[in-house]
Protein backbone atom coordinates (compact mmCIF):
# COMPACT_ATOMS: atom_id res chain seq x y z
CA UNK A 1 0.00 0.00 0.00
CA UNK A 2 1.45 3.48 -0.99
CA UNK A 3 2.07 5.91 2.18
CA UNK A 4 -0.58 8.25 2.75
CA UNK A 5 2.44 11.06 2.54
CA UNK A 6 3.15 9.86 -1.13
CA UNK A 7 -0.79 10.20 -2.25
CA UNK A 8 -0.30 13.79 -0.88
CA UNK A 9 2.93 14.73 -2.84
CA UNK A 10 0.81 13.73 -6.30
CA UNK A 11 -2.08 15.47 -5.09
CA UNK A 12 0.19 18.45 -4.54
CA UNK A 13 1.83 17.64 -7.74
CA UNK A 14 -1.81 17.60 -9.54
CA UNK A 15 -0.46 14.20 -10.34
CA UNK A 16 -3.75 10.86 -9.51
CA UNK A 17 -1.99 7.80 -8.42
CA UNK A 18 -3.58 5.37 -11.01
CA UNK A 19 -3.86 1.28 -10.22
CA UNK A 20 -1.89 1.09 -13.65
CA UNK A 21 0.92 2.67 -11.69
CA UNK A 22 3.50 -0.25 -11.50
CA UNK A 23 4.53 0.86 -7.47
CA UNK A 24 0.43 1.06 -6.80
CA UNK A 25 -0.12 -2.50 -6.30
CA UNK A 26 3.34 -3.78 -5.22
CA UNK A 27 4.14 -5.21 -1.80
CA UNK A 28 7.46 -3.59 -2.63
CA UNK A 29 8.07 -1.17 -5.06
CA UNK A 30 11.97 -0.38 -6.12
CA UNK A 31 13.02 2.85 -7.61
CA UNK A 32 16.50 3.30 -9.10
CA UNK A 33 17.67 6.24 -10.35
CA UNK A 34 19.81 4.80 -13.23
CA UNK A 35 18.69 1.58 -15.45
CA UNK A 36 21.66 -0.82 -14.65
CA UNK A 37 20.67 -0.73 -11.23
CA UNK A 38 17.20 -1.23 -11.78
CA UNK A 39 17.94 -4.34 -14.58
CA UNK A 40 20.17 -6.00 -11.22
CA UNK A 41 17.25 -5.50 -9.27
CA UNK A 42 14.88 -6.78 -11.28
CA UNK A 43 16.95 -9.88 -11.87
CA UNK A 44 17.29 -10.38 -8.19
CA UNK A 45 13.53 -9.35 -6.90
CA UNK A 46 11.81 -11.74 -9.66
CA UNK A 47 8.48 -11.07 -11.17
CA UNK A 48 6.84 -10.33 -7.90
CA UNK A 49 8.77 -7.09 -7.20
CA UNK A 50 7.71 -3.83 -9.13
CA UNK A 51 11.29 -2.05 -10.23
CA UNK A 52 11.31 1.30 -12.06
CA UNK A 53 14.11 3.61 -13.58
CA UNK A 54 13.84 7.15 -13.67
CA UNK A 55 17.25 7.27 -16.39
CA UNK A 56 16.82 5.17 -19.04
CA UNK A 57 16.50 6.96 -22.11
CA UNK A 58 19.54 5.96 -24.20
CA UNK A 59 19.63 9.55 -25.99
CA UNK A 60 19.28 11.58 -23.01
CA UNK A 61 22.34 12.84 -21.29
CA UNK A 62 21.90 11.91 -17.66
CA UNK A 63 23.77 15.10 -16.06
CA UNK A 64 21.23 17.43 -17.79
CA UNK A 65 18.31 15.10 -16.04
CA UNK A 66 15.47 17.23 -14.46
CA UNK A 67 13.00 15.81 -12.22
CA UNK A 68 9.20 15.35 -12.91
CA UNK A 69 6.05 14.91 -11.08
CA UNK A 70 5.77 11.13 -11.68
CA UNK A 71 9.68 11.08 -10.25
CA UNK A 72 8.46 12.54 -7.26
CA UNK A 73 5.77 10.10 -6.80
CA UNK A 74 7.58 6.77 -7.18
CA UNK A 75 10.23 7.73 -5.06
CA UNK A 76 7.41 8.34 -2.64
CA UNK A 77 5.97 5.73 -2.45
CA UNK A 78 9.06 3.18 -3.01
CA UNK A 79 9.50 0.51 -0.57
CA UNK A 80 13.79 0.77 -1.81
CA UNK A 81 15.70 3.38 -3.64
CA UNK A 82 18.65 2.91 -5.11
CA UNK A 83 21.17 5.71 -6.74
CA UNK A 84 24.43 6.10 -7.75
CA UNK A 85 25.29 9.39 -5.72
CA UNK A 86 28.92 11.45 -6.06
CA UNK A 87 26.72 14.20 -7.16
CA UNK A 88 25.59 11.80 -10.64
CA UNK A 89 21.90 12.32 -9.72
CA UNK A 90 21.78 15.18 -6.94
CA UNK A 91 18.38 15.21 -7.09
CA UNK A 92 17.23 11.65 -5.85
CA UNK A 93 19.30 13.19 -2.66
CA UNK A 94 16.53 16.19 -2.77
CA UNK A 95 13.53 13.81 -3.67
CA UNK A 96 14.48 11.28 -0.75
CA UNK A 97 14.16 14.37 1.90
CA UNK A 98 11.37 15.48 0.38
CA UNK A 99 9.46 12.89 2.19
CA UNK A 100 11.30 12.20 5.19
CA UNK A 101 9.44 9.10 7.90
CA UNK A 102 9.18 6.81 4.86
CA UNK A 103 9.48 3.39 5.68
CA UNK A 104 12.04 2.61 3.30
CA UNK A 105 15.83 1.28 2.20
CA UNK A 106 18.21 3.37 0.11
CA UNK A 107 21.33 2.37 -1.32
CA UNK A 108 23.71 4.16 -2.53
CA UNK A 109 26.22 3.20 -4.96
CA UNK A 110 28.75 5.68 -3.77
CA UNK A 111 28.86 4.27 0.01
CA UNK A 112 29.39 1.39 -1.16
CA UNK A 113 32.19 2.15 -3.75
CA UNK A 114 33.33 4.28 -0.72
CA UNK A 115 33.48 7.60 -3.03
CA UNK A 116 32.61 11.23 -2.75
CA UNK A 117 32.21 14.02 -4.88
CA UNK A 118 34.51 14.59 -6.99
CA UNK A 119 35.21 11.45 -7.80
CA UNK A 120 34.89 9.61 -10.75
CA UNK A 121 30.68 8.64 -10.57
CA UNK A 122 30.49 6.02 -13.09
CA UNK A 123 31.21 3.00 -10.83
CA UNK A 124 29.05 0.71 -12.89
CA UNK A 125 32.13 0.38 -15.16
CA UNK A 126 34.21 -1.15 -12.45
CA UNK A 127 34.44 -4.79 -12.65
CA UNK A 128 34.83 -5.39 -9.65
CA UNK A 129 31.79 -3.40 -8.22
CA UNK A 130 28.65 -4.78 -9.31
CA UNK A 131 28.56 -7.68 -7.58
CA UNK A 132 29.54 -5.67 -4.45
CA UNK A 133 26.57 -3.86 -5.28
CA UNK A 134 24.64 -7.16 -6.13
CA UNK A 135 24.91 -8.30 -2.75
CA UNK A 136 23.96 -4.75 -1.00
CA UNK A 137 20.36 -5.40 -2.88
CA UNK A 138 20.06 -8.78 -2.26
CA UNK A 139 20.26 -8.02 1.58
CA UNK A 140 17.94 -4.94 1.20
CA UNK A 141 15.64 -7.43 -0.60
CA UNK A 142 15.89 -9.72 2.28
CA UNK A 143 15.67 -7.45 4.84
CA UNK A 144 12.18 -6.18 3.45
CA UNK A 145 10.79 -9.77 2.62
CA UNK A 146 12.63 -11.92 4.61
CA UNK A 147 10.40 -14.71 3.95
CA UNK A 148 11.36 -15.10 0.20
CA UNK A 149 15.22 -15.57 1.52
CA UNK A 150 15.90 -18.30 -0.52
CA UNK A 151 14.68 -17.11 -4.14
CA UNK A 152 16.57 -13.78 -3.29
CA UNK A 153 19.74 -15.87 -2.52
CA UNK A 154 18.86 -18.03 -5.60
CA UNK A 155 19.14 -15.31 -8.08
CA UNK A 156 21.90 -13.82 -6.68
CA UNK A 157 23.99 -16.72 -7.28
CA UNK A 158 22.24 -16.72 -10.98
CA UNK A 159 23.64 -12.85 -11.38
CA UNK A 160 26.60 -14.02 -9.99
CA UNK A 161 27.40 -16.63 -12.56
CA UNK A 162 25.86 -14.74 -14.91
CA UNK A 163 28.44 -12.07 -14.74
CA UNK A 164 31.80 -14.18 -14.02
CA UNK A 165 32.49 -14.24 -17.92
CA UNK A 166 33.09 -10.33 -17.51
CA UNK A 167 35.59 -10.68 -14.85
CA UNK A 168 37.58 -13.72 -16.91
CA UNK A 169 37.18 -11.23 -20.34
CA UNK A 170 38.94 -8.46 -18.49
CA UNK A 171 41.64 -10.52 -17.07
CA UNK A 172 41.94 -11.91 -21.02
CA UNK A 173 42.22 -8.48 -22.24
CA UNK A 174 44.59 -7.19 -19.58
CA UNK A 175 47.16 -10.06 -20.69
CA UNK A 176 46.98 -8.86 -24.08
CA UNK A 177 46.41 -5.14 -23.50
CA UNK A 178 47.75 -3.43 -20.43
CA UNK A 179 49.80 -0.53 -21.46
CA UNK A 180 48.50 -0.12 -24.51
CA UNK A 181 47.04 3.86 -24.90
CA UNK A 182 43.92 4.85 -25.76
CA UNK A 183 42.01 8.43 -25.08
CA UNK A 184 38.16 8.92 -24.45
CA UNK A 185 35.70 11.73 -25.17
CA UNK A 186 35.02 11.66 -21.33
CA UNK A 187 36.16 9.20 -18.41
CA UNK A 188 32.98 6.90 -18.71
CA UNK A 189 34.38 3.87 -19.38
CA UNK A 190 37.75 5.24 -16.83
CA UNK A 191 37.30 2.33 -14.42
CA UNK A 192 37.06 -0.84 -17.26
CA UNK A 193 39.82 0.78 -18.90
CA UNK A 194 42.43 0.88 -15.61
CA UNK A 195 40.94 -2.52 -14.58
CA UNK A 196 42.33 -3.65 -18.42
CA UNK A 197 45.37 -2.20 -17.96
CA UNK A 198 45.10 0.75 -20.52
CA UNK A 199 46.97 4.05 -20.90
CA UNK A 200 44.29 6.18 -20.44
CA UNK A 201 45.72 9.79 -22.49
CA UNK A 202 43.90 12.86 -21.98
CA UNK A 203 42.37 13.50 -18.91
CA UNK A 204 42.09 16.98 -18.46
CA UNK A 205 40.01 17.26 -21.92
CA UNK A 206 38.27 14.22 -20.13
CA UNK A 207 37.16 15.77 -17.04
CA UNK A 208 36.19 19.54 -18.96
CA UNK A 209 33.75 17.71 -21.26
CA UNK A 210 31.81 15.93 -18.21
CA UNK A 211 31.50 19.25 -16.57
CA UNK A 212 30.72 20.73 -19.26
CA UNK A 213 32.97 23.15 -19.12
CA UNK A 214 35.72 24.49 -22.09
CA UNK A 215 38.85 22.02 -22.19
CA UNK A 216 42.00 24.31 -22.48
CA UNK A 217 43.38 25.03 -26.38
CA UNK A 218 46.40 23.29 -25.42
CA UNK A 219 44.10 20.39 -24.37
CA UNK A 220 42.57 20.22 -27.36
CA UNK A 221 45.28 20.30 -29.34
CA UNK A 222 47.33 17.41 -27.39
CA UNK A 223 44.17 15.31 -27.77
CA UNK A 224 43.84 15.77 -32.10
CA UNK A 225 47.79 15.36 -32.13
CA UNK A 226 47.09 11.92 -30.04
CA UNK A 227 44.69 10.89 -33.27
CA UNK A 228 46.05 12.12 -35.80
CA UNK A 229 49.37 10.84 -34.71
CA UNK A 230 48.00 7.62 -33.90
CA UNK A 231 49.39 8.47 -30.05
CA UNK A 232 46.45 6.21 -29.36
CA UNK A 233 44.69 2.66 -30.40
CA UNK A 234 41.00 3.87 -29.87
CA UNK A 235 38.92 6.60 -29.18
CA UNK A 236 36.22 5.89 -26.69
CA UNK A 237 33.12 7.89 -27.61
CA UNK A 238 30.04 8.50 -25.38
CA UNK A 239 27.35 8.57 -27.08
CA UNK A 240 24.72 10.03 -24.53
CA UNK A 241 26.85 13.32 -24.04
CA UNK A 242 27.93 14.22 -27.89
CA UNK A 243 28.86 17.71 -27.66
CA UNK A 244 29.90 19.80 -30.91
CA UNK A 245 33.99 18.96 -29.47
CA UNK A 246 33.56 15.05 -29.03
CA UNK A 247 32.01 15.42 -32.01
CA UNK A 248 35.19 16.86 -33.62
CA UNK A 249 37.02 14.38 -31.99
CA UNK A 250 35.40 11.37 -33.04
CA UNK A 251 35.47 12.93 -37.39
CA UNK A 252 39.34 13.39 -36.88
CA UNK A 253 39.43 9.80 -35.42
CA UNK A 254 37.55 8.66 -38.16
CA UNK A 255 39.82 10.46 -40.39
CA UNK A 256 42.73 9.04 -39.34
CA UNK A 257 41.67 5.28 -38.89
CA UNK A 258 41.60 5.40 -35.73
CA UNK A 259 38.65 2.60 -34.27
CA UNK A 260 35.92 4.40 -32.56
CA UNK A 261 33.89 2.35 -29.89
CA UNK A 262 30.92 3.31 -28.57
CA UNK A 263 30.06 3.48 -25.35
CA UNK A 264 26.98 5.06 -23.13
CA UNK A 265 26.26 6.07 -19.43
CA UNK A 266 22.51 3.94 -19.44
CA UNK A 267 21.92 0.41 -20.59
CA UNK A 268 20.54 0.03 -23.84
CA UNK A 269 16.91 -1.19 -24.11
CA UNK A 270 16.09 -4.54 -24.09
CA UNK A 271 19.83 -5.84 -22.66
CA UNK A 272 20.84 -7.04 -19.47
CA UNK A 273 23.85 -5.26 -17.18
CA UNK A 274 26.47 -8.18 -18.20
CA UNK A 275 25.12 -8.19 -21.49
CA UNK A 276 25.56 -4.49 -22.53
CA UNK A 277 29.35 -4.96 -20.38
CA UNK A 278 30.27 -7.87 -22.55
CA UNK A 279 28.85 -5.95 -25.80
CA UNK A 280 30.97 -3.31 -24.89
CA UNK A 281 34.47 -5.28 -23.99
CA UNK A 282 33.82 -6.83 -27.23
CA UNK A 283 33.50 -4.06 -29.10
CA UNK A 284 37.48 -2.40 -27.89
CA UNK A 285 38.87 -5.96 -28.34
CA UNK A 286 38.26 -6.04 -31.79
CA UNK A 287 39.53 -2.72 -31.96
CA UNK A 288 42.39 -3.09 -30.00
CA UNK A 289 43.22 -6.07 -31.96
CA UNK A 290 42.90 -4.98 -35.13
CA UNK A 291 44.44 -1.52 -34.35
CA UNK A 292 48.50 -0.40 -34.46
CA UNK A 293 49.86 3.05 -33.93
Amino acid sequence: MIPIRSRVVAVLLGVAMSPSDPLHAATLGVVAAENMYADVVAQLAGPDVAVVSVLNNPAQDPHLFEVNAATVMRVAGAGLVVYNGAEYDPWMTKLLSATPGIDRRVIVAADLARKSAGDNPHFWYDPTFMPVMANAIAAALIDRDPDARAAYEARLKVFDEATAPLTAKVAAMRAKYSGVPVTATEPVFDYMARAIGLQMRNPAFQLAVMNDTEPSARDVAAFEDDLKNHKVRALLFNIQAASPLSRRMQQIAEEAKVPVVEISETEPPGMHYQDWIAAELDALDVALSGSRP
